[in-house]
């Protein structure tokens, strides 16, 4: 999946987004998705004290919502759509590149009711959510920001990690990836430190990790050489 751009520090407006929204120019086919389709998956940049109902996103009844933030070129989610058609899933992404990736997804499987897409800093999205209204939530492979200098822009924080324990449900999940080694010791050690979340899972071993956990094509394509960790971490009880 591809690398998403984060900022760990929680911000009440527009938090300050790093890293790119556009890459090489799109077809003329990923055009017309983002014209014609993405504004009816579009989840709307909530208004300042706005509360928005995941569940009511979708047209038909959902077992639950889950979401991932930074969903790359959007092979996981649609895997995991296409495998769980009473799940609604939101996709945060900012990079229309991978928007598009997304959409062609959404348009070939017919992904469309169990689908939507936040384009913006997932950061704008998450406090408009009532407490406990995610089953689970994906941060798979973001952007690492490997140096000491940059460390406040990693997305796992314990700011960060406070809002989804918020958003959880009780026994929801929180699934995390990285092949970065500074991010995977930097992960675990938020992880661990903060007290609503049980660890399931930490391992560099991809036959141990769930089967329902799809891989990214980051994952598949890589690029780095790194065997990647994957942890499962649990919102404990309230």
């Amino acid at each position: 999946m591809g690398k998403h751009a984060e900022n760990g520090n929680a911000a009440a407006e527009r938090p300050r987004f790093f890293g790119r929204r556009q890459g090489k120019a799109l077809r003329r086919n990923a055009l017309g998705l983002i014209e014609d389709l993405l504004p009816r998956l579009t989840v709307a940049v909530p208004e300042p004290d706005e509360r928005v109902e995941p569940a009511l996103l979708f047209p038909g009844a959902v077992r639950s919502v889950w979401l991932e933030v930074g969903f790359g070129g959007g092979e996981h989610l649609a895997q995991l759509a296409e495998d769980n058609p009473d799940i609604g899933l939101i996709g945060c992404e900012v990079f229309r590149n991978g928007i598009a990736s997304l959409l062609g997804h959404v348009q070939a499987r017919q992904l469309g009711n169990n689908v939507r897409v936040f384009p913006e800093d997932v950061r704008l999205l998450l406090p408009a959510l009532p407490d406990g209204s995610l089953g689970r939530v994906f941060v798979l492979f973001p952007d690492p920001w490997p140096k000491t200098r940059h460390a406040d822009r990693r997305f796992i924080s314990p700011e960060t990690l406070d809002v989804l324990a918020r958003v959880l449900e009780s026994g929801g999940e929180l699934r995390v990836a990285s092949d970065d080694p500074i991010y995977v010791a930097w992960a675990a050690r938020h992880l661990d430190a903060h007290p609503a979340f049980e660890k399931i899972l930490a391992t560099a071993d991809r036959s141990a990790v769930p089967a329902d956990w799809p891989a990214t094509r980051y994952e598949q394509k890589c690029i780095t050489g790194r065997a990647p960790v994957f942890f499962l971490y649990r919102r404990r009880a309230r």
